[in-house]
């Protein structure tokens, strides 16, 4: 028999908020956080802004010498995982965790250990390359960490879909759940990318906006968009089977019913023109939950502020839903957060689940020239307060990956 899968915990550290309620206060008030890169010196970049995580001291969260042993980005998976873990109120002494599980994505995983050990490698040699380094770097860790950390002995595994990976994580823990394989997973995506490395490869395929105005930078859909991002941070869900969530009077933030996962096999970093791809992920997803294209308010659009990618996913939109794309609202949340990769379909599901929550469509910021080929309802600058009962959050990745989960209010 399937079983209905609920979300009952958010976590999340993001470039406008270091907790799920500062990041979704940041969505509603149309928070930018991107800004000029402080991570390294950008003298010789082209590329001169970032959406980093602010005011963050790993020492608020962990003992120095631990610290010192987690990249950053495994370091963002367990603060998010932490919050989402208390959030939900489940207790591990209470627990079977041989029954709770862990899927958390990564992009690009532990890219700052990678640099900083190959220039230790190359100036000082080999012996002075850091012990820890392989355990620190692999893309597998913060999902390791994580299980560690909160005491899960179920199903630990990451999945690497690019910037789909996120988004991945979770439908694919939403079908284990379902399907009776685990009560309760962790799911999302992690990244910190803002490295000279990680940036240096972005811009030279032409990826990344070079403009040093943040309010002009990411600008999902507008007609003079030039470009992503680089965000870093990590959102984290709790998929709790429903009657397991009941037996315990958990919060239900809202329920998923459906996911889609496709690939456009077209080429390794461009999206298939035509959005066929997409669409047949967003299809899969509706199908799943066994409702009309209509009955979807919002959707949470991949929308990274590139030509390509605006186009098509705009295109895939008008595939799926048909007559009904021009009713249906689509924003997208990158232009306050930037591009979180490998986590941004982490963190754009919270913004789904706090949107259906409090009844408010976010806005699409930083907004100004109208693209006629974008010719949604993207929201612009400003969100709407608006009964939502199904909402839809899509991420595509590098590879032709293209992920959708669909959200649904869940009513006792």
């Amino acid at each position: 028999m399937e079983r209905r899968v609920v979300i009952t915990g958010l976590g999340a550290i993001t470039p406008i908020g270091n907790s799920t309620e500062e990041f979704w206060d940041g969505i509603k008030e149309g928070k930018c956080g991107i800004d000029k890169i402080t991570a390294f010196d950008i003298t010789n970049f082209k590329v001169k802004l970032a959406a980093e995580v602010k005011n963050y001291n790993p020492e608020e969260y962990f003992e120095r010498h631990e610290a010192k042993r987690l990249d950053k980005y495994s370091q963002f998976a367990m603060i998010a995982s932490r919050e989402a873990w208390k959030d939900s109120g489940l207790n591990r002494e209470t627990e079977d965790m041989e029954r709770v599980g862990v899927i958390i994505g990564s992009g690009i995983g532990g890219v700052q250990t990678i640099e900083t050990e190959n220039q230790k490698c190359i100036v000082k040699g080999p012996d002075r390359v850091s012990p820890m380094y392989i355990p620190m770097a692999i893309l597998n860790m913060a999902t390791g960490n994580v299980a560690i950390d909160i005491g899960a002995k179920g199903e630990s595994i990451s999945m690497v879909t690019a910037c789909a990976s996120g988004t991945h994580c979770i439908g694919e823990s939403y079908r284990m759940i379902k399907h009776g394989y685990q009560d309760i997973i962790l799911a999302g995506g992690t990244e910190s990318s803002i490295t000279p490395l990680s940036i240096a490869g972005f811009m030279n395929i032409k990826a990344l906006s070079k403009s040093e105005d943040k309010t002009r930078a990411s600008m999902p859909f507008d007609k003079e968009r030039n470009g992503f991002v680089m965000g870093e941070g990590a959102g984290v869900v709790i998929l709790e089977e429903l009657e397991h969530a009941k037996k315990r009077n958990a919060k239900i933030y809202a329920e998923i019913v459906g996911y889609g996962a496709t690939s456009d096999a077209y080429h390794i970093t461009s999206p298939s023109p035509d959005g066929e791809g997409g669409a047949r992920a967003m299809k899969i997803a509706i199908q799943e939950a066994n409702i009309k294209p209509e009955d979807i308010t919002y959707i949470n659009a991949h929308g990274t502020s590139t030509h390509l990618n605006d186009d098509s996913e705009t295109k895939a939109i008008k595939i799926a839903l048909g007559k009904a794309s021009e009713k249906v609202m689509v924003s997208s949340t990158k232009g306050h957060t930037g591009h979180l990769l490998g986590a941004a379909g982490g963190i754009e599901a919270i913004v789904c689940a706090k949107a259906i929550e409090e009844g408010f469509v976010p806005p699409t910021i930083n907004y100004k020239v109208p693209d006629e080929k974008c010719d949604l309802d993207i929201v612009p600058n400003v969100g709407r307060k608006v009964n939502i009962e199904y909402a839809m959050s899509n991420s595509l990745g590098f590879g032709g990956h293209n992920s959708s989960i669909l959200l649904k209010k869940y009513i006792k």
